[in-house]
């Protein structure tokens, strides 16, 4: 396997939060597995800055394209369990390194952490081929991210972290920054591990021909009035108060003529979402209030009231 050095290392700010919460809500320690994968780039980052600009050609030069390595996943179980060593069902997804989430300790690796570290990058089985490399080449799953909690209690709960890559060579970790992306360019390719949970529901809205009054005549059937009724329930989860005969002007050779019917619908749309929104807030708040509603309790019963 190659001792290649990575570049930067790029993380969406949803995935850090979300082992944030993992150590937060966790009685106790945690590690884990981290998932995603290392691209190679020639580009110069477009910036005003000359300084930044120059650092990146100079990267580029000396040390042959750049590699970035992207966080996507994650996987994490309590500390005192060992690594779950396997792969995700994502071929694209490769283990890039693991992580270890503890409370009031220095943020910098311990014996420990390099025994575990070492251990990972000796195994051939979770090597990976980075992305448009331009040769071929193997790497180890050589990055470890550290998390930790501050010393002293604090009012606003507050965490600290560091990423670094373990180099074979030298036997040591080196320290890297950590990007966290959220827009822009840099964050395109998360958008493909994005994946809907309510799909826009499968109406049979029915084509208008040219004689559209024609159509209007005709007697409806017992059976067309319940499919409409089940399609405008259907309608009503996405899109509260758009009628479905509006939906059914949108298809069809005429749907250029109803533009305005489609910004309609969109709205709809937003005022659904917002009432789920504030449905969801409005509950997360009486759970919060049951939550010190029931502390106060089991400090009555304790008797430290």
């Amino acid at each position: 396997m190659d001792d290649l050095s990575i570049h930067k290392i790029q993380i969406s700010g949803t995935t850090l939060a979300s082992i944030l919460h993992r150590l937060f809500s966790s009685s106790g320690d945690i590690h884990g597995l981290l998932f995603g994968h290392v691209s190679f780039s020639t580009t110069i980052p477009l910036s005003d800055d000359p300084a930044t600009t120059s650092t990146a050609v100079t990267i580029a030069s000396d040390d042959g394209p750049i590699r970035t390595a992207t966080i996507t996943d994650f996987l994490s179980i309590p500390s005192h369990f060992p690594l779950p060593l396997h792969q995700l069902d994502d071929p694209s997804a490769a283990v890039l390194g693991w992580f270890s989430g503890r409370r009031k300790t220095p943020l910098r690796p311990s014996l420990k952490d390099s025994t575990t570290t070492l251990s990972l990058t000796s195994s051939a089985s979770h090597s990976f081929t980075p992305q448009n490399a331009p040769y071929l080449l193997s790497l180890p799953p050589s990055l470890f991210l550290l998390l930790t909690t501050p010393f002293h209690e604090q009012l606003i709960h507050t965490h600290e972290y560091k990423a670094f890559q373990y180099r074979i060579s030298t036997d040591s970790f080196d320290p890297k920054s950590l990007d966290i992306i959220n827009i822009g360019p840099s964050f395109r390719s998360h958008y493909g591990s994005f994946s809907p949970n309510s799909p826009f529901p499968l109406i049979s809205c029915d084509l208008r021909g040219p004689n559209a009054m024609a159509e209007d005549e005709k007697v409806e059937s017992l059976l067309s009035i319940k499919r409409g009724l089940k399609d405008q329930k259907e309608l009503d989860l996405c899109a509260e108060g758009f009628e479905i005969g509006r939906l059914n002007k949108l298809m069809g050779s005429d749907a250029s003529n109803y533009t305005v019917e489609l910004e309609h619908l969109y709205d709809k749309m937003l005022v659904k979402l917002d009432s789920l929104a504030r449905l969801v807030e409005t509950s997360s708040a009486k759970v919060l209030e049951q939550e010190n509603h029931n502390m106060k309790l089991r400090y009555k019963v304790a008797g430290l009231k």
